[in-house]
């Protein structure tokens, strides 16, 4: 699909909605970044934009920036090799304004992952580790190719309803978030402790699209692992810093300004949601997103370190890729009806291993008591489902 008839979609489904749209990226109606005034001359030459081809960069990250911290791209499909030679796992971002076009996470120290996306014409910016360490530039030149995408009108009722289903996770997360952070500011330490994984699965389910306003992820959700004094760290705040102080440290002591703040945030995002208008494109491919950080970064216990709530956000993270493919599936099975089965039968098997360890009220033992063969289990599931997921927007012909 042309950005111009994604901007197309928007606009009808805005209207529809009865109210304007958040920009889905700095350049606002057509899609397209705004050029950026005064940007520097690109210290890496673009790769030639050859018609049905992917271009190719690569783009190194060490403790403190990027190498290059400018570079050039065509406009198009661009496969990014991206190498981690910091000592630590990050995460890598090309950003708009404050929203997230595509990214890639948990790149582990030491190794390459590559990052494939479509690009408009326009300056952007990447994220090159820390939040604290400056971003470099990115610039993208020429023209986008042509492409064969799908119809239009298709597509129109799974992105309109994945709207409702955004706006009502928000509202259920907010509500959540007050509770929690009404029995922090009560001193209530087991009260607390009980209602912080609930409150996250509304978050886990909407990650992929919450996660594109950077400013408030890493508000909300970022680990003590992406600040340079870790835990200590003044600018750790969120759900993962009130973790840390019910579940690891035994102490609700000092954490009300922080509950204040992550519901102020989270009513943030709410109202920013309001507005947003998701491409078919980052909408297909957000169920795989989700599943992808599961096999490559849940599975081995990162998100609920002092909790040990992982299955939760887990079981979000399924049910949030389950809404997706639910609402694209008249599409989808009309496309590709085998990798419409293969999904549901990957969907299955991750479910009944999750189902294991599910109580009747629907909470879920603590990750510690999970075994190594059903970890195991779980990874190779997710894996082989988030494998498929990635297949959602070749078959739907959104690549």
């Amino acid at each position: 699909m042309k950005q111009s008839q994604i901007g197309a979609v928007a606009a009808f489904l805005a209207i529809a909605a009865g109210g304007g749209y958040y920009a889905w990226q700095k350049g606002g109606d057509t899609g397209a970044p705004k050029p950026v005034a005064g940007a520097t001359a690109p210290a890496v030459q673009p790769a030639s934009a050859t018609p049905g081809k992917t271009a190719e960069a690569t783009v190194t990250v060490n403790a403190r920036a990027c190498d290059p911290e400018d570079m050039t791209v065509p406009a198009g499909k661009v496969t990014f090799s991206i190498v981690n030679k910091s000592t630590r796992a990050l995460e890598w971002e090309i950003l708009t304004g404050v929203m997230v076009v595509d990214e890639r996470e948990n790149i582990a120290p030491g190794f390459t992952q590559k990052l494939t996306t479509t690009l408009e014409p326009g300056d952007y910016e990447i994220t090159c580790g820390l939040l604290s360490n400056p971003k470099g530039k990115l610039h993208v030149t020429g023209t986008m190719p042509a492409s064969v995408k799908p119809k239009l009108v298709d597509l129109i009722g799974p992105m309109a309803e994945y709207k409702v289903y955004l706006g009502g996770e928000a509202a259920a997360l907010g509500e959540a978030t007050v509770k929690f952070a009404d029995a922090i500011k009560a001193g209530d330490l087991d009260a607390a402790r009980k209602l912080y994984a609930p409150a996250r699965v509304h978050y886990e389910s909407i990650k992929p699209i919450a996660e594109l306003f950077s400013d408030l992820d890493a508000a909300i959700d970022a680990n003590a692992a992406a600040y340079d004094k870790k835990e200590a760290d003044p600018g750790f705040g969120g759900f993962h810093r009130i973790e840390y102080g019910l579940f690891a440290q035994s102490n609700a002591a000092g954490l009300a300004p922080l509950a204040d703040k992550l519901s102020t945030d989270i009513a943030q995002l709410g109202e920013r949601l309001k507005t947003l208008t998701v491409p078919p494109d980052k909408m297909a491919a957000g169920a795989a997103s989700l599943i992808e950080q599961v096999a490559s970064s849940r599975i081995a216990g990162e998100g609920g370190r002092y909790s040990r709530t992982e299955l939760w956000d887990i079981q979000a993270n399924v049910d949030g890729a389950r809404k997706i493919v639910d609402l694209l599936r008249p599409v989808l099975a009309k496309a590709d009806g085998a990798l419409t089965n293969r999904i549901d039968a990957d969907f299955s098997a991750a479910g009944a291993i999750l189902a294991r360890y599910r109580a009747a009220d629907g909470s879920f033992a603590t990750y510690d008591k999970v075994s190594e063969d059903d970890r195991t289990a779980l990874q190779q599931a997710m894996a082989k489902l988030a494998g498929d997921l990635a297949g959602l927007s070749d078959a739907l012909g959104l690549a």
